[in-house]
C-alpha cells in the first residue's frame, strides 16, 4: 500500500512540475541537415533537401526572412495560406 502511495504521489509531482515549467519540445519541420524548400504555385507542397542541394522544379527555397523551422511557428502557419509564384513573389492561396 505504501509504495502505491509514493508511486501515485510522484506521478502527480512529475505532472505537476510539468504543467508548471511547460513543454519546450517543438518539432522540426526538417531533421537535422536539412532545410525546408516549397513547391511553386498556389498549391504549394514543401519538401525537405539535405543542406547544400539546390532546389530543383517545382521546388525553390523560402524567402529568407520566412523559413518555416517548427510545426505550427508563426512561418509554418504563414505558407498554409500562402505560395510562391513563378515569378518568386508570394502570392495568398
Amino acid at each position: 500500500m505504501r509504495t502505491r502511495i509514493v508511486v501515485v504521489l510522484a506521478t502527480v509531482g512529475l505532472s505537476g512540475l510539468m504543467l508548471t515549467t511547460g513543454c519546450s519540445y517543438r518539432e522540426s519541420i526538417c531533421a537535422d541537415g536539412e532545410y525546408p524548400v516549397i513547391a511553386v504555385g498556389p498549391g504549394g507542397g514543401r519538401d525537405c533537401l539535405p543542406d547544400g542541394e539546390e532546389p530543383t522544379a517545382p521546388y525553390v527555397r523560402f524567402p529568407p526572412d520566412k523559413v518555416p523551422r517548427h510545426v505550427d511557428d508563426e512561418w509554418d502557419v504563414y505558407w498554409r495560406t500562402h505560395g510562391i509564384d513563378e515569378n518568386g513573389a508570394v502570392i495568398e492561396t
